[in-house]
């Protein structure tokens, strides 16, 4: 199938509301020209060598794994269906790959991993378009392909832009890969660092769970307390033996339990017998702190308490027992 249109989306000038306006505009302001330029240069070629003019056979041994990975490594029914498929009916769409840029004679795959494993797991070669592409234009077209597919959860978006800037490529790298604005990167970025590590590993790649529940699972591991737990939680056996794709549900149900049975931090309370008076009590390591209400609105209690409390403190020490 020929990649037609690859870069359609960052570099169209064709609008379709606000938001495709915008996003034209930042691709052709935010990324360079030459990288611009070099990419549509292989959108073109790569229709071209797609169609049979210069595809070549590799052994899968030669490719190496792309410095940013996109996608969680699992072998769900799709990929069984994949491998199926090409064991069947050959291997119909190449694999795009580049030189490896430090070793002669080997190569480092662009996009179409799942497909480069196939081959792999199937011990065939493996059909490629070779093109000789640098860091930054080898990640945008390998972010563009599978924005294209779509077929990418938030999380694996999210930690492959996060992977980009990692290894020190402008912002507008990522958001050419991924065809997204500052507001969806930065989104994107939040999660990838405030959901700890073994969280996302235990989860991903969380097919079906979209940027809200993810934002809304990042705020309640924000309490360091609950972050150790919940990283405790989904490393223990009992967790990681439920279904891949019902995890998720599950811890976010269970934190939100959690925090709505969280007592109050208002304490114990005390009201007088005709109930015109509360009293509550709130801790904090060594500190009491009282809260004096009223519902007549008078604060006459409140104030007989502090015109007393030499008196109060006076009986309390001589109701305390030796040793208290």
């Amino acid at each position: 199938m020929a990649r037609k249109g690859l870069l359609d989306s960052v570099t169209s000038t064709q609008t379709d509301g606000s938001s495709a306006s915008a996003r034209a505009d930042y691709a052709r302001k935010g990324a360079s020209r030459a990288m611009l330029l070099s990419l549509e240069e292989l959108a073109s070629s790569s229709e071209r060598l797609l169609e049979g003019e210069a595809i070549v056979s590799l052994d899968p041994g030669l490719v190496d794994a792309s410095s940013v990975v996109d996608r969680t490594e699992i072998e769900d029914e799709d990929y069984r269906a994949l491998v199926s498929a090409i064991e069947r009916d050959g291997q119909s769409t190449p694999v795009l790959v580049r030189p490896h840029p430090q070793a002669a004679g080997r190569y480092m795959i662009v996009f179409g991993r799942r497909r480069l494993k196939a081959a792999r797991d199937l011990r065939i070669p493996v059909r490629a378009v070779v093109k000789l592409l640098d860091d930054t234009a080898s990640l945008v077209a390998q972010g563009q392909e599978n924005s294209a597919r779509a077929d990418l959860s938030f999380i694996e978006r999210s930690l492959f832009a996060q992977k980009i800037v990692a290894l020190g490529h402008p912002k507008d790298v990522a958001k050419a890969a991924l065809t997204v604005d500052d507001t969806l990167l930065s989104r994107m970025l939040s999660v990838a660092e405030g959901v700890p590590a073994a969280v996302i590993s235990a989860l991903s790649p969380a097919k079906g769970v979209g940027r809200d529940r993810w934002e809304e699972l990042k705020k309640l591991v924000l309490v360091p307390k609950q972050r150790e737990a919940v990283i405790s939680l989904v490393q223990s056996r009992e967790f990681l033996d439920q279904p891949l794709d019902q995890r998720f549900n599950q811890l976010l149900r269970l934190l939100t339990r959690r925090q709505q049975k969280k007592p109050s931090a208002a304490g114990p309370m005390w009201s007088s017998p005709d109930g015109g008076v509360e009293v509550k009590m709130g801790t904090k390591g060594k500190a009491v702190s009282l809260a004096v209400s009223s519902k007549h609105g008078k604060p006459a209690f409140g104030l007989w308490l502090t015109d007393n409390l030499d008196e109060l403190y006076r009986t309390f020490q001589a109701a305390q027992q030796p040793g208290d």
